[in-house]
């Protein structure tokens, strides 16, 4: 793990995340009828929406595909949500291109292979505690937290934390 990923913290602008693995601990539920369901942790959610309240880019790029966790996403507000992508760099790519963000500025975390080209080419690559050890080994930054289990709270806040846009606040209308 980079010591110095403090020093990226300033640049970020942009938090770019897996599902499987990061929002979620990795597990599905299969239902009789074959439906797949996940668990996602609320504290993720809230720092995620306290993310976009504050100016920040938040985008979801994921190889899975569930509608359920489509919804959750978007009633946190985020619209830029990939899933089912083939090609997490083309995505990626797109996706900079498209709001012009350039790649130091982002923050991503993955878990498993899928991800490991898309963070080599990102400002902050990060991982959860429980990631693959190849994602590991390319991660600056690695969370205490597993994925699903507060990983992503923990990065969103640090960011937030370094640039003066955290706040704790409850005004009713959070998760």
């Amino acid at each position: 793990m980079n010591k110095n990923y403090k020093e990226i913290l300033n640049q970020i602008t942009t938090f770019i995340f897996d599902v499987d693995g990061v929002l979620t601990d990795s597990s599905v539920h299969v239902t009789p009828t074959g439906e797949m369901l996940r668990i996602m942790n609320i504290r993720d959610g809230f720092a995620m929406k306290a993310a976009l309240e504050s100016g920040y880019n938040v985008c979801i790029i994921s190889g899975g595909n569930n509608e359920g966790v489509r919804i959750r996403l978007r009633n946190l507000g985020i619209t830029d949500i990939h899933l089912a992508s083939p090609n997490k760099v083309e995505t990626f790519k797109e996706y900079t291109e498209l709001y012009n963000i350039k790649p130091e500025e982002v923050l991503y975390m993955g878990d498993d292979i899928p991800d490991y080209h898309v963070m080599q080419l990102v400002g902050l690559p990060t991982c959860p505690q429980d990631a693959s050890p190849e994602i590991k080994a390319i991660s600056k930054y690695i969370s205490h937290k597993n994925g699903g289990r507060g990983a992503v709270r923990e990065v969103i806040e640090q960011v937030m934390k370094v640039q003066g846009k955290w706040h704790l606040y409850y005004d009713g209308k959070h998760d």
